[in-house]
């Protein structure tokens, strides 16, 4: 059955909005060249979305050419701007852009126990307030969608940060103080690891990749799902807590309410903390780790990443203790994952991650390989911690760029 003209035009209007979110701006002429569409559909679309103020002419194309034909447009980007969160449990970050997504401004701010739950709410909401202000968003009433990323589950069913013992309490009361300061604006809350792993595969590392895990490492351990294309949240929204995962090595099992008897407890930052100092390396969780990979020798293990340095086949490869015994620890919990889902590829992402870079993802993948039968790349995070303001950002654009780009129904 063939599309009613309303729903053609809203297609064609779709098709010309994503090839100026992606190409930047362009002519009419380029837009029928790469649309395919005639000469007249592409005047009467770009008619249409210059009339509802979602595109502009921003200049015009060559140094000798004038007239309509010359006329480049752009996608009208202060229309609304957006703001994404990462929360974690002593501190707030924060990312403003313009519609199609340039930075505008960004600032972090620490959140103490002492603050409280009024005061850290407070805090969070006034580090988003300046940060507007610096983007210059007229007292915040163009913010249009607030994207925030949160360590924790969120509920599959309404879409909010579930309660847990594990959370400081302001983290669930944020997003309604944000709507309450905001009213006009969309505020949507997001798994920090989920969030990552969108990142990573839009941006980062996996870009080449349909299915593959992203194993958060940082303050605390998780995991997320991507399969074919789709991230997956699972019955609860629990896909990927990974830090309850029963792993040896560990003192005691973890509790429906505790993970320290997990996972957690042998890859968290505290725990790599205590493993670096056994092995005399005295510094807290990332820093450490990059201070090892410094003075750890090179080497390569077959990593996708790292193979072009791999050493001579009669040359063993190098060790530095500390880092091989963390990932051993690490490769626990990938191997888990990688006889369950068979993923392909693993990214290790968080401060963690980052740090480790490649060096460590090859000895993660060197032990992998030995553990598994399934063939299984382990990469670097290129994102590391930035990644959870990456992500909370692309989720906030696709949701604002979802309600403003669709055009008016015309019949």
């Amino acid at each position: 059955m063939p599309a009613s003209p309303s729903t053609a035009r809203a297609i064609n209007d779709r098709l010309a909005l994503g090839l100026l979110q992606e190409e930047g701006p362009l002519t009419a002429g380029q837009l029928k060249q790469l649309t395919g569409l005639s000469r007249p559909t592409v005047a009467d679309l770009v008619e249409r979305l210059a009339e509802a103020g979602l595109i502009a002419v921003v200049g015009e194309s060559g140094e000798q050419r004038r007239g309509p034909n010359a006329r480049l447009y752009g996608i009208v980007a202060d229309r609304a701007y957006l703001a994404a969160l990462d929360v974690r449990t002593e501190s707030v970050s924060v990312l403003v852009s313009d519609l199609v997504g340039k930075a505008l401004a960004e600032g972090s701010v620490p959140v103490g126990p002492e603050a409280g739950t009024t005061g850290a709410v407070e805090q969070a909401v006034g580090l988003v307030e300046r940060a507007l202000k610096e983007a210059e968003a007229p007292g915040g009433g163009r913010l249009h969608t607030v994207g925030i990323g949160a360590p924790g589950l969120i509920d599959p069913g309404t879409g909010e940060l579930r309660d847990s013992a594990g959370l400081p309490a302001w983290h669930r009361r944020l997003v309604a103080a944000l709507q309450e300061r905001f009213p006009q604006a969309r505020v949507s809350v997001e798994n920090e690891t989920n969030l990552a792993a969108l990142a990573e595969q839009r941006e980062g590392v996996a870009r080449d990749r349909d299915t593959f895990v992203l194993l958060w490492l940082g303050h605390s351990c998780g995991a997320a799902v991507v399969l074919d294309g789709r991230l997956r949240r699972g019955a609860s929204g629990g896909t990927g807590e990974i830090g309850f995962l029963p792993v040896p090595g560990t003192r005691a099992l973890p509790s429906a309410t505790d993970c320290s008897g997990g996972y957690h407890s042998l890859v968290g930052s505290a725990a790599i903390t205590e493993l670096a100092a056994g092995y005399g390396m005295l510094g807290e969780g990332a820093w450490v780790v990059k201070e090892a990979v410094r003075l750890a020798p090179q080497r390569g293990a077959g990593n996708c990443a790292t193979s072009h340095n791999a050493p001579a086949p009669d040359r063993p490869p190098a060790t530095h203790p500390f880092l091989d015994a963390l990932a051993d620890r690490i490769a626990l919990g990938v191997a888990a994952v990688v006889s369950v889902l068979d993923p392909g590829c693993v990214v290790l992402g968080g401060e963690i991650g980052a740090a480790g870079g490649a060096v460590l993802a090859a000895r993660v993948e060197e032990r992998l390989r030995r553990m598994s039968p399934l063939a299984t790349e382990v990469r670097a995070s290129g994102l590391g911690g930035a990644a959870v303001l990456r992500g909370a950002l692309l989720t906030a654009r696709e949701r604002a760029q979802e309600e403003l780009f669709a055009p008016p129904d015309h019949v």
